[in-house]
């Protein structure tokens, strides 16, 4: 049966249709531009095409920097975040979910704290423990201070309190540790939620040009968002090849979102926070 249109149901439609169009409409915009000439970009009144398609942007953004280099550097470093960050914050979810020991409300109260702290506060003294360690101009200067994410912990904590406690306590009968029990039974559960914590890592960790604009000044060490920056700055504004820029920086991330975004609403439903 079809469903009824109903005045509620037009509505949430419009809406949605709104959102498209607000998301839709600059993406459209930054892939008709990279296509003009450079002359016609800043030229009045404004128009979605120029004379002509050209990628001639693209041709120059390639030949100003490594890209290529700059591609392999973002998805390293965006992997090995990811992996870090989906495993250390499970383990530290599981622990405030599930063992009761001394001080655990107070601890997951500071960590629910760091959500609320702005990431910019922090960067001060995260680049002097980064000089102090030696990590400056290194891939683990930038992966290590990413890994630690309040809100992921947060996110697997709701998760866990829903696992169903008698198949641990099945496991253990069996006489299965913590440990295994943690392994073998909750993060193959856990699946969906870790899969849509590490898309959302993963989405993150691409786009983060802040920290690794500061802690990074070895061309061949930058990330994509860093390394394009730089060759903007270099040779001026030119809006054609800012475009070309913005639309190979956000392609992979379009990619893994359209091949990965049945595990990213399954994960947000199973999190139980789609509703709240």
């Amino acid at each position: 049966m079809r469903p009824r249109w109903t005045p509620g149901r037009a509505a949430m439609l419009l809406a949605a249709l709104a959102l498209v169009v607000v998301w839709v409409l600059p993406l459209a915009w930054a892939v008709a531009t990279s296509l003009k000439p450079e002359s016609e970009t800043t030229r009045t009144p404004l128009e979605w095409f120029g004379s002509t398609l050209t990628l001639d942007a693209y041709r120059q953004v390639w030949k100003s920097g490594d890209l290529t280099q700059w591609m392999v550097n973002s998805a390293y470093i965006s992997v090995m975040t990811t992996l870090l960050t989906v495993v250390l914050c499970a383990m530290a979810a599981y622990g405030f979910a599930r063992t009761d020991f001394r001080g655990r409300r107070t601890l997951y109260g500071i960590v629910l704290a760091g959500i609320m702290v702005p990431p910019q506060v922090l960067i001060a003294p995260l680049f002097a423990e980064m000089v102090q360690l030696g990590l400056v101009d290194t891939y683990w200067g930038v992966i290590l201070p990413q890994v630690a994410v309040p809100a992921m912990v947060f996110i697997l904590v709701k998760f866990f309190d829903g696992v169903p406690r008698e198949l641990e306590e099945a496991a253990f009968v069996d006489g299965a540790g913590r440990w295994r029990v943690f392994w073998t039974i909750v993060m193959p559960l856990s699946r969906p939620v870790l899969a849509a914590v590490a898309i959302f890592t993963f989405i993150s960790t691409w786009n983060n040009f802040l920290w690794p604009f500061l802690v990074t000044t070895d061309p061949n060490g930058m990330t994509l968002p860093v390394g394009l920056v730089n060759v903007q700055s270099s040779y001026g504004v030119r809006y054609a090849q800012m475009m070309a820029s913005v639309v190979v920086a956000g392609l992979p991330l379009l990619i893994v979102f359209a091949l990965f975004q049945r595990q990213i609403v399954r994960g947000v439903a199973h999190t139980g926070l789609a509703g709240q």
